[in-house]
Order: C-alpha cells, then sequence, then structure tokens
C-alpha cells in the first residue's frame, strides 16, 4: 500500500448516482475523465482482467476464437449495411485531416463480416465463431450510473457464421449455453428474456438481465414462465365483436374535459351508460408523437391506445426504429390545424382523412398516419375526440365507423396483464441488460456481399449470429451487487486480490510478522495486498481495507503478544483469533473455498 498508486476518497463524487459509481471512484478502482468515460487504476484493471478471462474461457471453451479489431473504422462499410445513418446521434462521426468520413464503433458486425469475406470462400470453411474483447464507443445523450452506461465501454462481441438456418440455431444454441456458464461463474442472477434487435437488427433476440432496482430496463414475467423485455411484449388480440346491435355514433358537448380523468367524469355526470359507469378504458385516447428518421427527417402520426393506458415511448420507438420518437411540440400541431389538442378523433386521421386514389405513406399522402394498439378491434365501442373544442363523439365502433392504417405495439404495459403465450398474469421488474444475443440472419452478409460456394458449388449468402457481454458494465454490476455501507464486498474470483494484510500499531515486530505472512501466503498462490504504511492509523487502515473490499482482510496488531492475528470475512462482516502459526494455512483454505 505504501507504493500502490492509489489514493481512496471519504466522500462520495458529486456526479454519483448509484452504489457501484460511488464505490468504485472512491475505492480507486477509476477515475472520471470526462462525462461517460473513465480512466482505469491499477485496482480496477485487476477486477476487468478477471471478469475478462472468465469472459475469454467460456468463449474459448464454446469453440469461438478470438480477433481484434480498430475502433477507429472508415465510413464505408457502415454505409453499405445502412448503420451510418441508422444509428443516428449515438454513433461517434469524425473526419480526418484529409476529411475522409471515420467512426469509432459502437459494435463491428461490419468488420467481422469482410474479414470472413476476405479469407473463406466455401462451405467447407464453415461453421465459424470468432470473438473479440474490445473499446466501444457510444456517443449517449445522458451517460449515467459511472460504468452502466458510459460512452466509452468494454464489449465482448462474438459472430458466428453458418452455412443455413439449421447452423445458425445451433450456433446460437452454443452462445446461449456459454452465456449461462459466463453469468453463473462471475455469481449474478439473471433472467433470460425475449427481446427486440433494434439497431443490430435479425429475427430472434435474447437478453441477460440482472435483475435490479437501478436496472434501465423493464422486462416481464409470468408464473408459467413467460419472460420478455417491456420492448417485446406482444398483446393478445382480443376476438372482434358484432356491433350489430351497436348505437350510431353521435357527438356530445363536453366541456372542459381535455384529460382522460375529466372526460370520464363527465361522461358519467351527463351521458350515464345503463349498464356500469364509464371507465378510462372505454376511451380512445389519440396520442400525437413526433418521429425523426436517421436522415433527419422529422413527420408527425397519431397512436391510438385505450385511455386507461399511456403511449411508453421506449416500446414505441422499438416499434419503429431507427427512428427516434418524442411527444409532439406546439410547433407540431402548428403545422396540423386539423388536429384539435385535447379533442382529437379518427375522422381527421389515416384512412378517415385520406383519398381513395392515394396510397398510405405514397409520397403525395399528406394525411397524418394513425396506427391502433391490438386491442382496438372490430366491434369495439369508444368515446373519443369529435376534433372540435369541448366534442366527443360516443358509441363509435371500430371497424364501423373507424379504421386505422395498422396496429403498433406502443401502449403501456401493465402489471396483471395477460402474458401472449397464455401463461398467466405479467409481473413487471426492473433489470441492467448484461449480455444481448441475436440471431443476425444474413442482413450484413448480403449488404457486404459475403457468399461461399455450397456443396452444390453455387454461391450462398451466409447466415450470422451476434452476441454481446457489456464486460465493464458486468464489473459495475458486480460492484452494485456486493457492497454495504463499509464499502464494496469482492466475491473473490473476481476481487482484486484474495487478502489484505494490514498490520496496526507501531512495533516494528507487527509489521515484520506481517510482512512475513504476505510472503507466505503470496507463495502459497493468494492474491495479496499488504498495508504496510508505516505512519497511518488503524483506523483508516482498516476504513481503506473495507472500502477496497478484499473478501479477506488479516490483521496483525495487539493480538500478536498473544500469537494471534485477526481474520475478517468482509462478505459476512464476521471475525475470528487465529493462532499466528496456522494464519496462512487457515486462510489459504478459506480462499480456496471462496474460490469454489
Amino acid at each position: 500500500m505504501s507504493t500502490l498508486f492509489l489514493r481512496t476518497l471519504r466522500e462520495d463524487p458529486a456526479d454519483a448516482e448509484v452504489a457501484s459509481h460511488k464505490l468504485l471512484v472512491r475505492a480507486g478502482y477509476i477515475r472520471r475523465a470526462a462525462p461517460g468515460i473513465y480512466s482505469w487504476m491499477p485496482l480496477g484493471l485487476k477486477v476487468l482482467a478477471k471478469v475478462e478471462a472468465v469472459v475469454r474461457e467460456e468463449m474459448e471453451a464454446a469453440g469461438s476464437q478470438e480477433v481484434h479489431f480498430p475502433a477507429l473504422l472508415g465510413k464505408d462499410p457502415y454505409e453499405a449495411s445502412g448503420r451510418w445513418e441508422e444509428y443516428g446521434p449515438n454513433l461517434f462521426r469524425l473526419q480526418d485531416r484529409k476529411g475522409t468520413d471515420m467512426l469509432l464503433a459502437p459494435t463491428h458486425e461490419e468488420m467481422f463480416t469482410l474479414l470472413v469475406k476476405d479469407l473463406y470462400s466455401s462451405y467447407k470453411d464453415l461453421p465459424l465463431s470468432l470473438f473479440q474483447i474490445q473499446t466501444k464507443y457510444r456517443d449517449e445523450a445522458r451517460p449515467r450510473a459511472g460504468l452502466l452506461r458510459g460512452r466509452e465501454f468494454i464489449m465482448k462481441d462474438a459472430y458466428t457464421f453458418d452455412i443455413d438456418d439449421a447452423g445458425l440455431d445451433a450456433a446460437y444454441q452454443i452462445q446461449r449455453e456459454a452465456y449461462i456458464r459466463i453469468f453463473d461463474r462471475l455469481g449474478i442472477d439473471y433472467v433470460i428474456v425475449n427481446a427486440m434487435s433494434g439497431a443490430m437488427g435479425g429475427s430472434k433476440s435474447e437478453e441477460f438481465l440482472a435483475p435490479t432496482e437501478i436496472g434501465e430496463d423493464t422486462f416481464v414475467r409470468s408464473p408459467g414462465g413467460y419472460a420478455a423485455n417491456v420492448e417485446a411484449v406482444t398483446t393478445p388480440v382480443p376476438d372482434a365483436l358484432d356491433w350489430t346491435d351497436a348505437p350510431a355514433a353521435h357527438v356530445e358537448d363536453t366541456p372542459d374535459t381535455p384529460t382522460i380523468e375529466t372526460l370520464v367524469a363527465a361522461a358519467n355526470a351527463d351521458h350515464p351508460r345503463p349498464d356500469r359507469p364509464w371507465t378510462a378504458a372505454d376511451t380512445l385516447k389519440n396520442v400525437v408523437i413526433a418521429a425523426t428518421n436517421p436522415a433527419g427527417e422529422r413527420g408527425v402520426l397519431v397512436v391510438g391506445v385505450p385511455g386507461d393506458r399511456d403511449v411508453d415511448m421506449t416500446r414505441l420507438e422499438a416499434a419503429l426504429a431507427p427512428a427516434t420518437v418524442e411527444p409532439a411540440t406546439e410547433e407540431d400541431l402548428k403545422v396540423h390545424p386539423e388536429l384539435v389538442k385535447g379533442y382529437i378523433g379518427p375522422g381527421v386521421l389515416g384512412p378517415q382523412a385520406r383519398p381513395a386514389d392515394i396510397e398510405f405513406l405514397a409520397e403525395d399522402d399528406a394525411t397524418i398516419p394513425y396506427m391502433l394498439d391490438p386491442r382496438i378491434v372490430p366491434g369495439t365501442r369508444w368515446i373519443t375526440g369529435a376534433n372540435e373544442h369541448g366534442k366527443h363523439v360516443f358509441d363509435l365502433v371500430a371497424g364501423r365507423d373507424f379504421v386505422g392504417d395498422g396496429t403498433i405495439e406502443a401502449a403501456q404495459v401493465c402489471a396483471g396483464d395477460p402474458a401472449p403465450d397464455g401463461s398467466g398474469p405479467l409481473e413487471l421488474a426492473r433489470g441492467v441488460e448484461i449480455g444481448h444475443i441475436f440471431q443476425l440472419g444474413r442482413k450484413y452478409a448480403e449488404a457486404l456481399d459475403l457468399k461461399v460456394l455450397d456443396v452444390n458449388g453455387k454461391q450462398q449468402v451466409v447466415t450470422m449470429g451476434s452476441y454481446g457481454i457489456g464486460v465493464t458494465r458486468v464489473l459495475a454490476l458486480l460492484a452494485e451487487l456486493n457492497n454495504d455501507e463499509l464499502g464494496l464486498r469482492w466475491p473473490a474470483h473476481v476481487a482484486p486480490v484474495h487478502v489484505h494484510v494490514v498490520a496496526t500499531g507501531k512495533d516494528q515486530e507487527v509489521f515484520d510478522t506481517a510482512a512475513r505472512l504476505a510472503t507466505e501466503l503470496e507463495d502459497a498462490g493468494i492474491e495479496v495486498l499488504y498495508d504496510d504504511r508505516p505512519k497511518v492509523s488503524p483506523g483508516v487502515k482498516f476504513k481503506d481495507a473495507e472500502l477496497i473490499g478484499a473478501p479477506f482482510i488479516l490483521v496483525v496488531g495487539r493480538g500478536l503478544a498473544d500469537g494471534e492475528v485477526e481474520l475478517k470475512v468482509r462478505a459476512e462482516g464476521s471475525s475470528e483469533n487465529l493462532p499466528v502459526a496456522d494464519a496462512v494455512a487457515t486462510v489459504a483454505a478459506r480462499v480456496e473455498r471462496a474460490l469454489g
């Protein structure tokens, strides 16, 4: 400790919100270099190397071979795949001195694809699995939570290459099982959920989420085993209803009812229904959304959802990817005076407003697209806006009186909603995404012309899989899950050292004994940090040891006069006295058990 490049802090960093961020900085594992960007200190690199080692071992055991690409790349491969634009503002773009467009890679699908294209040409070369552990870059609008959401981060990304879909299925399963082994070895509780592919593209996609209240991802699960990221949840579509006996739609005065709450109150007071009170679920909420495509073109659409639900912007953006979305502004609404704020109805939207000779989304289609929640099936009756201030239309029947341009999964998912597979009511939870696996299919191979000769000598497009793990995020999560009010409490298999030897007091015999024990532990294969600082108080040394978080703290101090040292188990908060003569053997055995 007297020569270790380390300074611990007693106060939390001002910008730190979560425990892992606070403690990793305070304990001297990382230092902030810029928003979302961190320098790694010696202790941090030791933990990082151990996490990487687990990932690397399991990737190699799964038959994957390691390569390494540059982070600074040219524009052309990303333009060919479409991701130069699709990634939008999250992509770090720059130019060299000649004005050539460059980027800092967020992922490396294109480079893996081109490398295989350069070297392989026959089905006999496949299947193939490659991986790298590399620094990535993403221009996060709001980097937060330290390493959990940064602008520079380390990822393991693996890619498989197969001649057909059956090969891809097999490769995907191999990688999935490798991920299970990785997270099991790291001691992280996780849930595997169905997910959206997003800017990565592809078909089948699953996320590995670690349940935690600080997680940015919301996921659902059911008693019967269904699990999905909230973005990927699909709505069970109700059966259509017979509208034969439904009354004709009628417009009623509903002054001062721009919200669902005020509308329901007015409907029950002035227009009661005979069978039961009106509820928010009887209303059709039409939400105006502004969407911006990767080229920067902005337009509005309207999403119709039952009034007892909000539009979930995360689900909507996933459905409209790669476009970004936000609630329409007053400026957006000024462009469309037909939209009467608070009283918008289907009459001015989509098919109701589009001339019969104009096709949906055609170049000359000036109408506002109208997308409906899947629950709005033919025959359902609604109260919704009449496109006039202070007026709503009652008994507007879907399929009879209005239709949409299509359906969209954008409504808020609520606890108790039925699981799509019928396995029971959904429960909502939050989690941190630590891994994501995709069946990319042929998107990148087709874009970059990756083909091989098949068994019949014909050119065949290769099919691919992509498999990512956020290595630095996993490290932060381990810190998040393993701490207390005193500091970090690393599991033995990822701790920077196994034992922190602390010499307390001024007696030279204490320091000599502590140094000898540290040396003997190292000779026994135990990783040791020895606090040999001569003029530092025991209190400061104990605080530093608890903050740094080695699994075991061996204290040499006052007990030495009685031939004893103290062993503290950080995770348990327990301690015991050991005879000096037995200390090395006892501690080594405890470390071995902790390592499993």
